[in-house]
């Protein structure tokens, strides 16, 4: 038996650029990966099968269209070999959060699959491979901190090492469709990101319009302020779970037991 850890994703910074003719949007990010995830195992197996299991499973589902199985379909057909996997998907991260959960999925679907049927594929090969899945699919093949662009498939290195930052994750138990978040965007292009831009002064340029949709989405943020220690307070993507970056892990937990009370789902955990 095989297994891949899929890191939940985070956007340090997520700033939108205009909406293309193709419906998507240009945008400018910094992605970032946390030790909190999910893990998907393969074995042997007649065909190719997905199991789902954990807090979020029956949100994740285990149908045709999860992107574990699209992944998959989608390496075997690339290298020419028959889809026969048996995966099992232990599902930690929430669905529709702003983690990248179905696409941090996908990319430990390619990563593991490689190995699996010994393919012997580069990274290049299955970030190539995974744009066609998604747009944050190809980072989080790479699941190291980058800078994304274009529709946040276009990568490169990001300056500085955030490695090892104490993180605590946010979630008001609330799921947030991308789509809405996109639509309700102002529009307004304020500028995009530098490389090795301070991260305080960059922005998430969804929140506003994330917090109109879904209110206690500005509660969290306010609670993370409130609560002291954190270098950075941010939402990540398009919400809901927004993320607080401490200098040492005794501030993150402090700041983790001041908001307990909340009954938010939380998660502390590290940058990659």
């Amino acid at each position: 038996m095989f297994t891949e850890s899929a890191p939940a994703k985070l956007n340090l910074a997520l700033h939108l650029r205009r909406r293309r003719d193709d419906g998507y949007h240009d945008l400018e990010t910094v992605f970032a990966f946390t030790d909190f995830g999910d893990t998907l195992t393969v074995a042997p197996g007649d065909g190719l099968s997905l199991a789902v299991s954990g807090d979020y499973a029956e949100a994740a589902g285990a149908g045709g269209d999860n992107l574990v199985l699209r992944a998959a379909r989608a390496l075997a057909a690339a290298a020419g070999v028959r889809a026969h996997a048996a995966l099992t998907l232990d599902k930690r991260i929430p669905v529709a959060a702003g983690l990248g959960g179905g696409s941090a999925d996908a990319g430990a679907a390619l990563r593991l699959l490689n190995r699996f049927w010994e393919l012997g594929l580069g990274e290049a090969a299955l970030v190539a491979l995974a744009a066609g899945l998604g747009s944050d699919v190809p980072a989080c093949v790479a699941s190291r901190t980058c800078f994304g662009s274009g529709r946040g498939e276009a990568l490169s290195d990001w300056p500085g090492d955030v490695s090892g930052t104490p993180v605590l994750l946010v979630n008001p138990r609330m799921a947030v469709p991308t789509g809405p978040v996109f639509a309700a965007w102002d529009q307004v292009d304020c500028g995009g990101i530098a490389p090795g831009a301070p991260l305080a002064a960059l922005r998430n340029d969804m929140t506003a319009a994330a917090v109109g949709i879904a209110p206690v989405i500005g509660d969290v943020l306010g609670a993370l302020e409130r609560a002291g220690g954190a270098s950075l307070v941010r939402m990540s993507g398009s919400g809901a779970t927004c993320f607080a970056l401490y200098p040492d892990r005794t501030a993150r937990d402090a700041a983790a037991a001041a908001i307990r009370s909340q009954g938010w789902w939380q998660a502390a955990t590290i940058l990659r």
